[in-house]
């Protein structure tokens, strides 16, 4: 009974050490943020804004974003934060979404835009040209759970 005991309290203290690793590890391991100067020369040069909220249907305690978001031909800024996590990717999809049940149908017709692996006023460059006209909405995604973190929508097609 003793060995049920320990086998079975052990066992519950390694699985919270694993979750809270995983949950902590991209916090330890994020890149810095974007000081707000360099956000700011973003900002006022924007080709599309947009706004994530807290309060999605997608959101939770650990699934959530807020703050202005900012498009350019190179780059996209947020003055704001995210809830951290890990292997947060950008896409772009032509309708809006506010939860993975609305975004895992249409993910395979969503573009890749980028990594995200910082959580609060990041500034990520564009790799390559991006038609933002044809699309409306921008989505923070975690691949690795499959998880919505947050979306806005930056125009009507």
């Amino acid at each position: 009974m003793k060995f049920i005991f320990l086998l079975f309290s052990h066992g519950a203290v390694l699985g919270i050490g694993f979750a809270l690793g995983v949950y902590f590890l991209p916090i330890l391991t994020a890149p810095k943020s974007a000081n707000l100067s360099q956000i700011e020369q973003v900002v006022s040069n924007p080709v599309y804004k947009a706004e994530f909220k807290k309060g999605q249907r997608g959101n939770d305690f650990f699934h959530w974003g807020e703050g202005q978001l900012v498009i350019t031909n190179n780059e996209i800024a947020l003055k704001g934060k995210v809830a951290p996590g890990p292997d947060y990717k950008i896409y772009l999809t032509k309708k809006f979404v506010e939860h993975e049940d609305e975004f895992l149908p249409i993910k395979q017709n969503a573009l890749y835009v980028a990594d995200l692996k910082v959580f609060e006023n990041f500034i990520v460059p564009l790799d390559k040209k991006i038609n933002f006209e044809d699309y409306n909405t921008i989505i923070i995604w975690c691949e690795a759970f499959k998880e919505f973190i947050t979306s806005a929508k930056y125009k009507s097609l």
